[in-house]
């Protein structure tokens, strides 16, 4: 699977283990920064980079990392079609897949160790969307909702 992946300073450490290890994996993976520690760098330079990457190209998935990873899911989300989900163990990571149909994963480097961080994007990348009706519909009020502020019906 095609894998992008981008974050900041704050996980500079777990990003390059989750490269080598998506890799190991036998995973294709694009990574969007940072390529060099940066105390001051901006997540937001790599996090779009990486989450426009995988709105051009459906096949794909995406991995985003920050300090909570906050933010990373934040930015991400403003990306027109992308569904981001932070998550901080396993069942949310195959939740988010399962029922959101997410396409993005956010970790938080501070937040989870390395050997967690790896079973979550495991877990995330191995689980499909269910395709269930209550979800592919709750995932349509969202796109129309994001296409062109459509509410959905009280009904």
């Amino acid at each position: 699977m095609r894998v992008h992946i981008g974050g900041d300073h704050a996980a500079y450490e777990l990003l390059g283990e989750l490269v080598t290890f998506l890799e190991a994996e036998g995973h294709e993976v694009t990574n969007h920064g940072p390529h060099g520690y940066d105390a001051e760098d901006d997540y937001p330079v790599f996090v779009l980079r990486a989450a426009e990457a995988v709105a051009a190209d459906p096949a794909s998935l995406g991995v985003v990392l920050g300090g909570s990873g906050n933010g990373e899911q934040m930015a991400a989300n403003k990306v027109r079609g992308i569904r981001a989900a932070l998550c901080y163990n396993e069942e949310l990571a195959s939740l988010a897949r399962e029922h959101n149909d997410a396409q993005v994963i956010s970790i938080g480097g501070r937040m989870n160790t390395v050997d967690e961080a790896k079973a979550m994007v495991r877990t995330f990348l191995a689980t499909p969307f269910s395709g269930a009706d209550r979800h592919a519909r709750r995932i349509a009020m969202v796109g129309a909702y994001e296409q062109d502020g459509t509410l959905p019906d009280l009904s």
